[in-house]
C-alpha cells in the first residue's frame, strides 16, 4: 500500500493511492496515520478495505508528511563510500549515528527555506524507514519484520553549522523545512529488494545525484538492528539512512542552494518530491 497524509498542515487526513495512482480517503477507517496504524495488524486491516469503495479525494491537495507525529527521526551519516569519499571522510567502521530535530519534519513538496545567514545549505537524497513495532535489541536477521515501510527523505543540511561550529552534526541538520518526507509510507511487502531501488537528485533541472541502495555500507536490517541497541524504537520513528555521492559540498568548487533553486527528487517506487528554495522568515 502507498499511504498518504492529505489535506493543510495540521489538518492532514489519512489517504492511500490506489492502483490506478488516484488519491483514496481513509477517514472512514483510520484517524490518521501515524503510530497506532503502522503495526501488521493494523495495516492489515487497511489492507481489507475494498480500495473502490473509499471515497475519491479531487484536485490536486498538498500531501504532509505520511507519518504523523513522528517519534524520533535518527539519521545515518556517510553510509555511502563514495559519498564519504567526495567528503574527505573515512569510511565508517560502525555506522555514523545523529538525530534530526522533529521540528523539521515537512510535507515533500513544502518550501525549503534557508536559515539565517547560511551560504551553504545542500541536499541529500535517502530512503526512510519507518518502524511499525517496538524494536529493541533486534538481531540483524529479524530487522526488517519490525519495519511498517520506506519513503524519500530530503536530508537538507546547512554544512557550516554541521562541520565548522563544534563536533556535533545535529546543528546543521534540524534546522525548520530541512526535512521532508513522503510524499507516501510504501507498506514493505510492496519493496521486493530494499537494497536494489535506484535513487536521484537534481536542482533546478541538472542531476546533481545518482545512486543505488545497493551500494549502501550498511544495510536497513543493519541499521535497524544496530540502531535498536542505542535506543528502543517505536512505532513511527523515522531512521534516514544515508546519501549517495554528489552532494553541493563534494562539488569543485562547492555548490549550495540559494533562493529560487529547486529541488526535485526520488526514490525508485517511492515516489518523488519538489521542493523551492526560499529565503528565511520568522
Amino acid at each position: 500500500m502507498k499511504l498518504v497524509r492529505y489535506g493543510n498542515p495540521g489538518k492532514e487526513k489519512p489517504g492511500l493511492i490506489d492502483a490506478n495512482g488516484q488519491l483514496r480517503d481513509l477517514s472512514s477507517v483510520v484517524p490518521d496515520i501515524g503510530a497506532a496504524q503502522l503495526g501488521d495488524a493494523a495495516l492489515a486491516k487497511i489492507r481489507k478495505v475494498k480500495t473502490d469503495k473509499l471515497p475519491l479525494v479531487r484536485g490536486k491537495p498538498r500531501f504532509g508528511s505520511p507519518v504523523a507525529q513522528v517519534g524520533k527521526f535518527i539519521a545515518i551519516g556517510l553510509n555511502y563510500a563514495d559519498h564519504a569519499a567526495e567528503s574527505n571522510m573515512p569510511i565508517p567502521a560502525e555506522p555514523v549515528v545523529f538525530t534530526k530535530a522533529n521540528s523539521c519534519i515537512q510535507g515533500p513538496n513544502d518550501p525549503v527555506m534557508l536559515p539565517k545567514g547560511s551560504v551553504k545549505t545542500d541536499w541529500e537524497v535517502e530512503l526512510g524507514v519507518v518502524i511499525g513495532t517496538r524494536a529493541r535489541y533486534v538481531s540483524q536477521k529479524d530487522a526488517l519484520n519490525y519495519v511498517a515501510g520506506f519513503c524519500v527523505v530530503n536530508d537538507v543540511s546547512e554544512r557550516a553549522w554541521q562541520l565548522e561550529h563544534g563536533l556535533t552534526w545535529d546543528k546543521g541538520k534540524g534546522f525548520d523545512t530541512f526535512g521532508p518526507i513522503g510524499p507516501w509510507l510504501v507498506t514493505r511487502d510492496e519493496i521486493a529488494n530494499v537494497q536494489k531501488l535506484g535513487m536521484w537528485l537534481d536542482v533546478n533541472g541538472q542531476r546533481m545525484q545518482t545512486g543505488n541502495t545497493k551500494t549502501m555500507i550498511f544495510n536497513v536490517a543493519k541499521l535497524v538492528s544496530y540502531v535498536s541497541q542505542l535506543n528502543t524504537l517505536n512505532p513511527g520513528d523515522v531512521i534516514t539512512t544515508g546519501t549517495p555521492p554528489g552532494v553541493g559540498m563534494g562539488m569543485k568548487p562547492p555548490v549550495f542552494l540559494k533562493k529560487g533553486d529547486v529541488i526535485t527528487l526520488g526514490i525508485e517506487g517511492l515516489g518523488e518530491q519538489r521542493q523551492e528554495v526560499v529565503p528565511f522568515k520568522l
